[in-house]
C-alpha cells in the first residue's frame, strides 16, 4: 500500500477533471499495471444492469473515451439507454473514483484514427469478432482471423463500420480516499448550471 495523505476540502481541487488527472497521473507514475482500467456500468432500457472492465483511452474536459464494438452487449445497451457510470479503483493508493454521465459516440474520424494506430492483431480481431454473439468454438474465430490476415496481407485493414469510440460526458464525480477504521473520505461533485457543486459524503 502506498501511503497517501487525507483527502480534505482544502486539498481537493475545485475542478473534478483536474482532481481526476492528479490521481490518475499518480497511479501511472507509480507504475500501477493497467492504471487506465475502469469498470463500465450500463443498463438496458428497462433498467437491467451489466458491468465489465474496459480501458480508458483518452480524457479531457469533454469526457472519458473508450472503444468497443457497437453491436456488443454494452453497445446495444448504450443505444437503448445512454446513461452510464465508470469506476476506477487503485488498491495500492486505496483510492476510488466514480463518474456518472451520458455516453455518446465519438466522431468517425476519431474512431478511424484510433483503429489505424492499433497493433495489426488487434485490428484483425476487431474485424473478425462479432462481439458478444454466441459462437460454436474458438477454432472458427481463429480461422476467421487467419482468413482476414491472408486477405489483407500488405494492404490496409479497413476500419469496421460497427466498431468505434464512446465518450462519457460527466455529470457527477465522486472521489473516495480510504482511511483507517473505515472512516473514509468521500467528496461528491454535481454539475449545477455549468458549475460544480462539491459536497462531502458520509463514508
Amino acid at each position: 500500500m502506498i501511503e497517501t495523505p487525507p483527502l480534505t476540502r482544502s486539498t481537493l481541487l475545485p475542478n473534478p477533471f483536474a482532481q481526476f488527472a492528479a490521481w490518475f497521473e499518480a497511479a501511472v507514475s507509480a507504475g500501477i499495471e493497467n492504471a487506465n482500467a475502469m469498470t463500465l456500468a450500463t443498463a438496458t432500457r428497462d433498467g437491467r444492469p451489466s458491468a465489465r472492465v474496459v480501458l480508458l483511452k483518452d480524457y479531457d474536459e469533454n469526457g472519458f473515451v473508450f472503444f468497443s464494438n457497437y453491436n456488443s452487449q454494452k453497445g446495444q445497451e448504450l443505444a437503448q439507454n445512454p446513461q452510464a457510470a465508470l469506476v476506477f479503483y487503485w488498491v495500492q493508493f486505496h483510492r476510488q473514483i466514480r463518474i456518472v454521465g451520458r455516453v455518446e459516440r465519438v466522431s468517425t474520424a476519431e474512431s478511424e484514427a484510433y483503429f489505424n494506430g492499433r497493433p495489426i492483431g488487434s485490428r484483425l480481431s476487431a474485424l473478425a469478432s462479432d462481439q458478444s454473439s454466441v459462437i460454436e468454438n474458438r477454432q472458427m474465430l481463429e480461422e476467421k482471423v487467419a482468413q482476414l490476415s491472408a486477405e489483407h496481407e500488405g494492404q490496409p485493414i479497413p476500419h469496421p463500420h460497427n466498431w468505434g469510440g464512446y465518450r462519457l460526458k460527466p455529470e457527477e464525480f465522486e472521489f473516495w480516499q480510504g482511511r483507517p477504521d473505515r472512516l473514509h473520505d468521500r467528496f461528491h461533485f454535481r454539475k449545477v448550471n455549468d458549475l460544480w457543486l462539491i459536497e462531502r459524503l458520509a463514508p
